[in-house]
């Protein structure tokens, strides 16, 4: 006999303003916003029974969830950190659900936070995040994110035409969204010419083609019945992982990011034309592009196209990363990813302000870690 499993909700979100936070660490910043979900929830913290919390580069705690559980005032009954990189936050949402679906667990605190701006150098950011290529082939050869990225992208745009200045159009888009959003860390509003213009950081990319690196905090309730906003069902979920290095890449056109949406689409029953907002991670230009065109929401070469046409605007057929995403909003590890899943519950329960577009009914949410590494993805749906 089988068990029937539970639905699972998005029930409340918050988060800091992503940026500079002089003399905040990691733990002050988290604290801040899982207050903010906790109470948006509408539950106590006594019936908060399970937390799941990211890793922070600035605070390499060997029991992170217990220790963030203890500044927070909370008593569950799982606590559990997990790291996988950028694709963390989607994959704690994802265990969150399965947490809640099975029974284990009714309320989950999902977290991350990091005063990654302020609280080390920004030869020690670059020196620690290179640590995801490969010991013994990449890291001794000098080689950083960016440029990992780079190579990445060398390969791509051979492959499929797609120009900078393709690559620049979700730049600015990404800062045009931002400067909606009052908490977002670049808010400035930026050209083409200038993403082109911008300093040089790991050709192709330039200084506008990579996310900033900022401070800040993003935390989420998963629990088994919806909250006093509207009802956002966690209706599907899947992964897939091809790889850790760049070198191990088989097929810059295939990382893994169709064959974890495809298994999240497949669980809820939904196909790419039911989706109406797009909540995808940005950590480079790049990165945007061969996720859109990978997953199917744009052809090879095309996702610039799209861009051009308005179809990714706020006002356009498939709104995409209203918040800004990590190239404008900002990126601060774990919480950076996490950001993405609070706007698009912001938007489908009508609380993102200013930025408000008609309300969602049906959001996918895709995150990676590593070079294309990891991928998770996720679809909400919106309930009457």
């Amino acid at each position: 006999m089988t068990t029937a499993l539970r639905p699972a909700y998005l029930r409340g979100a918050g988060g800091t303003p992503f940026g500079r936070h002089e003399g905040r660490s990691a733990l002050d910043l988290m604290d801040v916003a899982a207050a903010q979900a906790i109470a948006s929830s509408g539950l106590r913290r006594d019936e908060i029974d399970g937390v799941l919390c990211g890793y922070a580069t600035t605070l390499p705690h060997l029991m992170l969830s217990t220790l963030v559980c203890e500044r927070l005032a909370l008593r569950p009954h799982y606590a559990h950190g997990l790291q996988l990189g950028g694709a963390s936050g989607a994959a704690m949402l994802m265990a969150a659900r399965d947490l809640v679906r099975s029974g284990r667990c009714r309320n989950v605190l999902v977290l991350g936070g990091e005063n990654r701006l302020t609280g080390q150098s920004r030869d020690s950011s670059i020196q620690t995040l290179a640590q995801v290529g490969d010991a013994d082939f990449e890291v001794p050869n000098g080689a950083s994110v960016p440029a990992y990225y780079a190579l990445m992208a060398s390969e791509y745009m051979h492959r499929t035409g797609v120009t900078s200045a393709d690559l620049a159009e979700f730049a600015v888009l990404m800062r045009a969204n931002a400067a909606r959003h009052p908490d977002a860390h670049l808010r400035t509003p930026i050209t083409v010419q200038e993403v082109l213009n911008a300093k040089p950081i790991a050709r192709p990319l330039s200084l506008l083609d990579c996310c900033p690196i900022s401070d800040g905090a993003m935390a989420l309730v998963v629990s088994a019945e919806p909250g006093p906003q509207e009802a956002v069902a966690m209706v599907g979920a899947g992964q897939a992982h091809r790889h850790q290095h760049l070198t191990a890449m088989a097929d810059a056109m295939q990382c893994g990011a169709a064959e974890a949406a495809q298994r999240a689409f497949r669980e809820a029953g939904l196909g790419l034309d039911d989706v109406d907002y797009l909540a995808v991670y940005d950590s480079f230009t790049i990165t945007l592009v061969m996720l859109l065109e990978e997953i199917g929401f744009a052809p090879r070469g095309g996702a610039a196209q799209r861009a051009r046409r308005g179809d990714f605007a706020p006002t356009g057929a498939l709104p995409l990363n209203t918040h800004g995403g990590l190239l404008s909003y900002g990126h601060c590890g774990v919480a950076g990813g996490l950001a993405h899943a609070v706007e698009a519950w912001r938007q489908m329960t009508g609380q993102a302000g200013a930025r408000q577009i008609a309300p969602p009914r049906t959001a996918f949410i895709h995150a990676d870690g590593g070079v294309m590494s990891s991928h998770v993805s996720l679809l909400l749906s919106r309930k009457d």
